[in-house]
């Protein structure tokens, strides 16, 4: 089945992100299975962790309103796109991995160039077609918590203190760290 999500709700998606294209329909339809499987609404406590980098996290971050900033939206650079969505106060959730094969041999629709068939095809295929679904049972990460800024003793720039390294009994923080320690 369709795309179900409002059009003027996709455009709206579209202008957030810059430009249309097949990596952002994936997220598009991820965040509408979200939606569908999790019901949420403004008051949702809703986290989503994205396996990749690619378009389709603004399509979530849009749709979902799952931010970095808000600590609701994680990254984990896997290189995939797989992306678990988590209801808290349900306690419920679920892990989808676009399956691209779904796509791969579909007859381009006539005018349609070889980016525009992709975003069709994505935006027409039946959802359940395009996402390979699993159940999960806990959350996927720990809620955000805030934590102490340590200073680096190198740049004295603060940094929170999960993200300090200890090199010869000085605090650093990443980049001066690696200025140091070669190798990572």
């Amino acid at each position: 089945m369709t795309c179900q999500l409002d059009r003027q709700l996709i455009e709206k998606t579209i202008e957030f992100h810059g430009h249309s294209c097949p990596g952002l329909a994936i997220g598009i339809r991820a965040s509408e299975l979200a939606i569908q499987k999790l019901d949420i609404t403004p008051s949702s406590s809703i986290v989503c962790v994205v396996e990749t980098d690619m378009c389709a996290v603004d399509g979530i971050q849009f749709l979902t309103s799952c931010t970095f900033g808000k600590g609701n939206l994680i990254h984990k650079d896997w290189g995939k796109p797989g992306f678990t969505f988590f209801d808290r106060k349900k306690n419920k959730g679920f892990r989808a991995l676009f399956l691209d094969d779904a796509i791969k041999d579909m007859a381009d629709p006539k005018g349609l160039s070889g980016r525009e068939a992709m975003i069709f095809h994505i935006m027409e295929t039946d959802i359940k077609d395009l996402f390979q679904v699993k159940k999960i049972a806990a959350p996927p990460v720990k809620p955000a918590r805030i934590l102490e800024s340590i200073i680096c003793q190198e740049c004295n720039e603060k940094v929170m203190e999960s993200r300090i390294r200890r090199f010869n009994g000085k605090n650093l923080c990443i980049p001066c760290f690696m200025e140091y320690e070669q190798k990572i």
